[in-house]
Parts: C-alpha cells; structure tokens; sequence
C-alpha cells in the first residue's frame, strides 16, 4: 500500500471529520477507507482516532502525526508540481468570515479556479477564527489583532468598527453627540462573540466603555444591518460589511471621531516554507485582488 496514500487518507477523516466523510471525497468505499486508516494505525502503533458511534476525536499521537503528515504530502506535492511550465493540480482549503466570505472572498477563489482549471477548492465559511491545522485549512482571512504567533502574515486592508443608523430613526430620535448618548436610544446588538453587552470607544483620555441595554439582539451580522436599515436602532459593525449602505445613503455613520483604530485584514498561512505551489499562488492571487477592494482600503 502507498504509504503516502495512508497518510493522504488520514488527514481526509479529520478534515471531514468522519470515516464516511473521507470516503466520498476520496470517492472510495467506506470499508476501504476503515482498512486503509486502520493500516496506518497499526503501523505507528498507537490509536490516531477515537471512534464513537457518532463522532470522531483526534488523539494526541494522531495530532502530531496528522502535523507530520501535512508536512510529507506538501514536500511531495511540491516535488511532483509542474511547476516550470506555470499548471497548478491539487485542492487548496481556506477560511473566511461570512459575509466577507460571500461578498469578497467567494469571487477571488472563482477567478483563481478560472485561471487554473486543474485546481480545486473549498471554502469554508465561518465566523470563528478556525484552527488552521486542526481543520486542515491552507490558508484563512482573518479580521481583528491575532493571538496566534506562530501563523504567517500578509496584510490585505484594514476596517473600523462603525456605528450607524437609517436617517429615519435619526430624524425621530436625534443623532448621538458622543459614545454617553446612546443610553437614550434604541439598540440593535449583534451577538455575535461573547461578552459583556458593550461597545468600546476611544475618547480623548483614552479607551471608553458604554454598556448597552439592547432593545433587539441578534447573531448574525446581515439581520442586524436590516433591522438598522429599517429605522428600528443604532447597530455597530464593520465598515465593509455596510459599505454600500453608507455610500448611498440608506445608512449613516455615526460618532465617527471616537471609532477605535482599525482592525487588519490578512491572509495567514501556518508556514511557508512548506507551503504547495498551488497554496503559494492563490495566496498571491487573493493578496493582490483583495488589495485592490476599496471596502478594505486604509481609511
């Protein structure tokens, strides 16, 4: 048995996260799948995965020689590439934020995949910022300060945290003077990430925090929008994720001297050096095209 195919086996039950998963991306049986991940198995002799009649969980050995994997199949990736006459083969795996997701990066991964018909794609679309090794991503987009140190870096753009309001509600209920005003009006709060209910702002001593009573919460962004867009509160999201409604009009920014400093947009990537060509050039592809968005460029 190829052992390189064992390896390439392994990693796709984790990245799909079942044994039935794996097969039909592979497009094998799922006995074969079973007996083929079992070889491995007793080959590094020690259990890599714990099966449960509904779940699958990585193990500790399993981890690791999932991260050993990933490193032998992207040598021998970048080993057999045709890389001297520019044809890239091979799946690229990537993360990003919903909406920008859908907006952006979507279109980018479209125009990629038309310029090199022998790669494939999947992206994967969540709020959280996924671990990239654990759920087998090549690369991500990610929004906001990292904690991660180790992941690799190349920044696209940048956004701000904007407060707005339709000019309906404005014109019944006045327009916030400063970050202290917003106790007297309605809320639309997007819950997206756990915490206090508040929004922070920069005043000019410093950072200031306004804890709310939202009138309406909801966890996910496009609803909030909609519900500021039809006169019912003030919401706070990112600057690109209402860029069309502030730029016609339907919206309108508010207590903009007081937004914290922006946030990075970047693509990040657990290494280079071990990165396959075809994960090299969409990073290229993306970084430029998403350069090039005016939602993202530094204000």
């Amino acid at each position: 048995m190829d052992r390189l195919d064992e390896l390439a086996v392994f990693l796709a039950v984790l990245e799909t996260g079942s044994l039935a998963g794996a097969a039909r991306r592979l497009r094998r049986s799922p006995a074969a799948v079973t007996r083929t991940l079992a070889a491995l198995e007793v080959r590094v002799g020690a259990r890599l995965v714990e099966r449960t009649t509904r779940s699958l969980a990585v193990t500790d050995v399993g981890r690791r020689v999932a991260e050993d994997a990933r490193r032998a199949l992207a040598a021998y990736d970048a080993a057999v590439q045709r890389e001297e006459t520019g044809l890239l083969r091979g799946h690229v795996r990537l993360s990003a934020p919903v909406v920008f997701g859908r907006r952006h990066m979507a279109p980018v991964v479209s125009r990629f995949l038309n310029a090199n018909p022998e790669v494939t794609a999947e992206l994967v679309l969540n709020d959280r910022n996924l671990d990239l090794i654990d759920e087998g991503l090549d690369l991500a987009l990610r929004i906001g300060r990292l904690a991660d140190s180790t992941l690799v870096l190349r920044k696209v753009g940048e956004v701000r945290r904007v407060v707005i309001a339709a000019p309906e509600y404005l014109a019944s209920r006045g327009v916030p003077a400063s970050p202290a005003d917003l106790a007297g009006h309605e809320i639309i709060y997007s819950s997206t990430q756990s915490g206090p209910t508040e929004w922070r702002f920069e005043g000019s001593r410093g950072p200031v925090s306004v804890r709310l009573r939202p009138r309406l919460m909801i966890n996910a962004v496009e609803p909030v929008v909609g519900a500021v867009a039809m006169g019912k509160g003030i919401g706070r999201v990112l600057s690109y994720q209402v860029a069309e409604e502030l730029a016609d009009g339907r919206l309108v920014r508010l207590l903009e001297g007081f937004e914290p400093a922006p946030l990075p947009v970047q693509l990040v990537t657990p290494s280079v050096r071990l990165t396959p060509a075809r994960v090299r050039a969409f990073l290229d592809f993306a970084a430029a095209e998403l350069s090039r968005l005016t939602v993202i460029r530094p204000a």
